[in-house]
């Protein structure tokens, strides 16, 4: 019993030893793919009416009968050459009128490394969009992380709004905090009936090793020159002075999400929902969190009933280091994941 006990201890430090050494592989190994990233990037663009109707006649396909699907590819030709004597018979030189919904997608994390997609993607629409006739459909999911960088992310939204083209954004599963922030760009918001919405505060969580470092009779010095260059420190010794500075700078920045949410959205009771709190879709809705609940995928097939809608997507090609390092990353990942998984295993058999 004492052996298996020893071995048992011993089998979790060596795990633990791998499992940190594979974490600092990954992290080299990701850090080597952002320092690298690629700028041969291009922009893709599908036209989703087309992919709607290819999933709609394959499903016909195997449940009309065969008299039934000639019927409807016939009406379909007969429909598709009236449009194209429409088009024929358009004074030359008269621009095309139609509505064109435009769809892009932000998957947000802590960084919001979406952002330079979401830019080139934004850019790339914004030569086309007409003011006033074609609309901008963000597909979001995020629940927010650094302030400047969905700062940034939501003044890339506010560049549709402000050339007159028609923005909404559609959640289906989160958009909170700087996710949120976002969202409420748009001119109107349509979350999924369990969509999670709000979290308009801001939180920051700092550890602090000085007691144990204190312990082990291990000086750590910070030097700084300026009142407030540095308030709070993972290894220094806090003081009150630089917590209350901390929380300071904390409320002012709530302030200015607040005022953020406020200016783009003034049905919203800010006071009411400025808490932190989030809200499923109805709830969302019941406090003017969002405009109409509906999943994404029935907004637009909607769109395809009356404009021609399409996924504009930036791509970014990635080199042969690059796919090699993404590779090593998820497969360090993997393996780091299946190693605690079983250290949790052994440790509930011992």
């Amino acid at each position: 019993m004492e052996f298996l006990t020893e071995y048992g201890i011993f089998l979790a430090k060596a795990v633990t030893i791998v499992v940190a050494i594979l974490l600092i592989i990954s992290a080299a190994a990701s850090a080597a793919i952002n320092g690298k990233s690629s700028e041969n990037g291009h922009i893709e663009v599908k036209n989703l009416n087309k992919k709607y109707e290819k999933i709609k006649h394959l499903m016909m396909e195997h449940v009309l009968d065969e008299h039934a699907l000639k019927l409807y590819d016939k009406q379909l030709k007969k429909d598709a050459k009236q449009k194209a004597k429409e088009a024929k018979a358009q004074p030359e030189g008269a621009i095309e009128a139609k509505k064109r919904v435009y769809v892009l997608d932000f998957d947000g994390d802590i960084k919001a490394s979406d952002n330079e997609q979401l830019r080139a993607s934004i850019t790339a629409v914004l030569a086309m969009a007409k003011p006033g006739v074609d609309e901008v459909v963000v597909r979001l999911e995020s629940g927010g992380g650094m302030v400047h960088s969905y700062g940034l992310a939501s003044a890339q939204m506010d560049r549709i709004r402000s050339k007159g083209v028609g923005l909404t954004a559609c959640v289906d599963k989160v958009a909170a905090s700087g996710g949120y922030m976002m969202a409420c760009v748009a001119d109107r918001i349509i979350a999924s009936p369990f969509a999670i919405l709000g979290s308009i505060g801001v939180v920051a969580q700092i550890p602090n090793f000085h007691r144990l470092l204190q312990k082990s009779h291990i000086d750590f010095e910070v030097l700084t020159a300026g009142e407030h260059k540095r308030t709070l420190t993972i290894f220094g010794e806090n003081t009150e002075k630089g917590r209350e500075k901390f929380v300071s700078d904390l409320e002012d920045t709530h302030e200015l999400f607040k005022s953020f949410v406020s200016e783009h959205r003034p049905v919203v009771e800010i006071d009411k929902v400025a808490n932190g709190d989030v809200w499923f879709g109805k709830r969302a809705m019941d406090v003017k969190l969002v405009d109409e609940l509906m999943t994404s995928d029935d907004y637009l097939l909607q769109c395809c009933d009356a404009a021609d809608v399409y996924a504009v997507t930036y791509v970014e090609k990635k080199t042969l280091q690059e796919k090699l390092g993404i590779a090593v990353s998820t497969g360090i990942e993997k393996a780091t994941l299946k190693l605690l998984s079983a250290m949790n295993t052994n440790r509930f058999m011992s």
